[in-house]
């Protein structure tokens, strides 16, 4: 499989300079060049198949050509050792649970296989790779996670300072190793922007090789659309359209998911939930994209007021806005409209959803009115609704807690770094300050 630039489809590389790379020297993303469609026999018995088959078929279909199977089976058999249950809460509405994972976030499924990926491809250099990460939250931790005492490879998380929640921040900044959390006084918009130009910078890469684990990086997607397909072999009835709500910030989630329906998952609309960062909404409305200062909310993993996934969404259906909207809908929502959300699901279903999937709840019962032209129930019987929840709740317990007056049991993986000491360097949001650091600690 190649894998060409968005900002020149004559700029073509290989999946190993593409995952190593992370952004191509002309500042674009990569993307695949094509997307083989599974067959429909494969789609049509997917629930006879294992969550590691699935993923591993699907891994195939696009990487065969680059990655021998023997070391693709290895690679899915490390990193998707973890389930992904699809829990209902009624008849039409589902939760896609995607927090079972070591950091109890969706992105350790990316994560986890990019690190076994990257280590498999570097393994024959003789420089240490260095991966910069920039995270308003559960990336960092997943990707900390993921690469811990990963043999020749140097993690650099940059994160907004007060802007992640302290277990978040505790997860992220408490391995040490080789693993180094930098604290920018900033936005996570800063500190993607940081992470950016030090990729476009011709002498920073002379002196280093510098590579990212964001959904920047097209080896966290290829992996995040496997839970597509294992949310779908789950459903119990496969007859009715299916819906997906996303809860978007970056938008590499969504953007893995149109990705699952460009290889042949049957997916009727795919939802883009956003909090009051909703630039990707308003681009539906309008036609024109214009970013915005990320503001921040109780959903703070989705603070992101210039997703870098926009422009694969863009690329993937020629930049035609009418497509686009035929594909996807999105809406925003308040943080007191993301607390309301949490208080039915917890009294409607006895569910605990944590804010992020409270603002793809919300999304979800937003399109279902749309299609019923009245105020939805949320049980429609036409549709077969899946909701993404993208992190534990116990990860947002202050919140959560408070919102629904119920105690949340905390995961012992958690409890055990609450009390590890922070381990974090405070930087500005000026770009020669990371270079700096990089330079005088490589």
């Amino acid at each position: 499989m190649k894998f060409y630039s968005t900002n020149n489809k004559n700029n073509i590389v290989s999946f190993r300079d593409a995952t190593l790379k992370g952004i191509s020297d002309d500042g674009g993303l990569f993307m695949p060049s094509s997307f083989p469609v599974l067959p429909d026999g494969f789609i049509n018995n997917i629930s006879s198949y294992s969550f590691k088959e699935i993923s591993l078929t699907v891994a195939k279909n696009l990487l065969s050509e680059d990655l021998p199977e023997n070391v693709l089976s290895k690679i899915v058999d490390r990193a998707i050792n973890f389930d992904a249950p699809l829990i209902p809460l009624d008849d039409t509405i589902n939760i896609l649970e995607l927090f079972h994972g070591p950091t109890l976030a969706f992105k350790d499924f990316g994560a986890r296989f990019m690190a076994e990926t990257m280590s498999y491809l570097n393994q024959d250099s003789n420089k240490e790779l260095i991966i910069l990460v920039a995270t308003s939250g559960d990336t960092g931790s997943a990707v900390a996670n993921g690469f811990y005492k990963v043999e020749g490879i140097r993690v650099v998380l940059l994160y907004p300072g007060n802007k992640v929640s302290k277990t978040q921040e505790q997860q992220l900044t408490t391995l040490g190793e080789n693993i180094t959390a930098l604290e920018v006084d900033g936005t996570f918009d800063d500190c993607q922007r940081l992470v950016k130009q030090a990729f476009l910078d011709i002498n920073l890469n002379r002196e280093m090789i510098l590579s990212s684990a964001n959904s920047i990086n097209i080896s966290r997607l290829i992996p995040q659309s496997f839970y597509y397909f294992n949310a779908y072999a789950q459903l119990k009835n496969k007859s009715k359209p299916v819906i997906i709500s996303v809860p978007s910030g970056n938008f590499g989630n969504l953007t893995a998911g149109l990705f699952a329906k460009e290889m042949g998952l049957p997916v009727q609309k795919y939802i883009a939930a956003t909090n009051a960062n909703d630039v990707f909404p308003e681009y539906l409305n309008t036609s024109v994209y214009k970013s915005k200062p990320s503001i921040k909310t109780l959903s703070n993993a989705m603070d992101v007021g210039n997703p870098s996934n926009f422009v694969r969404i863009l690329d993937l259906y020629k930049r035609s806005h009418d497509i686009i909207k035929t594909i996807i809908y999105s809406r925003s929502f308040s943080d007191i409209q993301t607390i309301n959300a949490m208080k039915e699901v917890k009294l409607k279903y006895n569910y605990i959803i944590d804010p992020h999937g409270a603002v793809g709840y919300l999304a979800y019962q937003s399109y279902l009115t749309c299609l019923s032209g009245r105020q939805a129930t949320g049980n429609l019987n036409d549709v077969s609704g899946i909701i993404l929840e993208t992190a534990h709740p116990a990860k947002f317990a202050d919140i959560v807690e408070n919102v629904i007056e119920t105690k949340i049991e905390i995961p012992e993986i958690l409890k055990s770094c609450m009390n590890k000491q922070k381990l974090s360097v405070k930087i500005s949001t000026n770009y020669n300050d990371l270079k700096d650091y990089l330079l005088n600690n490589n």
